[in-house]
């Protein structure tokens, strides 16, 4: 593999690209922001890895800068800042995994991998996803309802994606927060609701139909 590291704390970095090479991969270390933008815009990686608390750029920043530049290189992101809400917010920017600091190597070798796995749009699989008056482009990340089209969040992206790859299951909680969160179950987040209703009233309109259905008790449909 060709993983980028973003990290402007040279031990941090050195330990990293350490650990990579010692693993027979190929680390490329960028110590700032703009160059780790730059590189990661410019050339091909497998994996990138950033430190969110960087100098501006930070490291959600590039992320969404990768994003809105259709680069779906799969990103951790790495920050002392380990809470919940900031991991939610951190794969809302369209992070791909989220750890904290301070981390074992064999934890961030073991995602950097996990990472590496994860099918590519580009690959031999479906290039669009339907049902119904839905229509997912995975190749130009366009999403239209009925022709028209909708914007979405990297997350409400995410989402979307698996519930139109799994149409008419009833899909809980617990499972749309390990595919599309990769958080084990917690009863006490509401993280899942607030993104669906969110993305409910995205697909929906004011006055369009019913898409994703609430199954008391179970969890959620996404119907054609």
């Amino acid at each position: 593999m060709r993983i980028l590291v973003i990290e402007d704390d040279p031990a941090t970095a050195d330990y990293i690209a350490r650990g990579l090479a010692q693993e027979g991969q190929t680390a490329e270390v960028a110590r700032t922001g703009k160059d780790g933008l730059f590189l990661a815009l410019s050339e091909s990686f497998d994996v990138i890895v950033t430190d969110r608390m960087l100098p501006a750029p930070d490291g959600l920043a590039i992320v969404r800068a990768l994003r809105a530049s259709s680069v779906m290189t799969p990103v951790l992101v790495l920050t002392a800042l380990g809470d919940v809400e900031r991991r939610v917010e951190g794969l809302d920017a369209g992070a791909d995994d989220y750890l904290a600091k301070p981390f074992a190597f064999s934890e961030l070798y073991a995602r950097v991998r996990a990472l590496s796995r994860r099918p590519a749009a580009t690959s031999t699989g479906p290039t669009e996803l339907m049902v119904g008056v839905l229509r997912m482009d995975l190749l130009r990340r366009v999403v239209t309802r009925s022709g028209n089209v909708v914007d979405l969040l990297p997350t409400e992206w995410r989402l979307l994606e698996y519930m139109l790859r799994h149409p008419g299951q009833v899909l809980t909680r617990t499972m749309l927060l390990e595919r599309v969160w990769d958080f084990a179950f917690d009863p006490t987040t509401n993280v899942v609701d607030v993104h669906v209703s969110r993305l409910r009233r995205k697909l929906e309109g004011p006055n369009g139909p019913a898409l994703i259905r609430t199954v008391r008790g179970a969890g959620y449909i996404l119907d054609a």
